[in-house]
């Protein structure tokens, strides 16, 4: 019989949250380090508001994207064990043979 694998919600959501805010983060430097700070609107502006290529944009990137991965990371996971659940009670009812 095999067991069903769940992810830990919290745990998972924590760590999207820390990589997705560290990589806006980062992302943010990099395109500063090649082509300096910018004031021109970008994708990620207008979805976190506030965001642009500077350094303070990068720190308000990060706090957006954590509170977005923090989200995001939760409701993957959650989605995830919904239906590894649903999966593993169907597996487990149908005949062996």
């Amino acid at each position: 019989m095999k067991q069903e694998m769940k992810l830990n919600v919290r745990a998972f959501a924590l760590a999207f949250a820390v990589w997705w805010g560290v990589g806006i983060f980062l992302g943010t430097w990099w395109v500063i380090a090649l082509g300096g700070s910018t004031g021109e609107p970008t994708f990620l502006a207008r979805i976190y508001i506030g965001y642009e290529i500077s350094p303070l944009g990068s720190i308000i990137g990060f706090v957006w994207g954590t509170i977005d991965g923090l989200v995001s990371g939760a409701i993957f996971a959650w989605l995830y064990n919904t239906i590894a659940t649903r999966f593993f009670a169907e597996k487990e009812q149908q005949p062996q043979g």
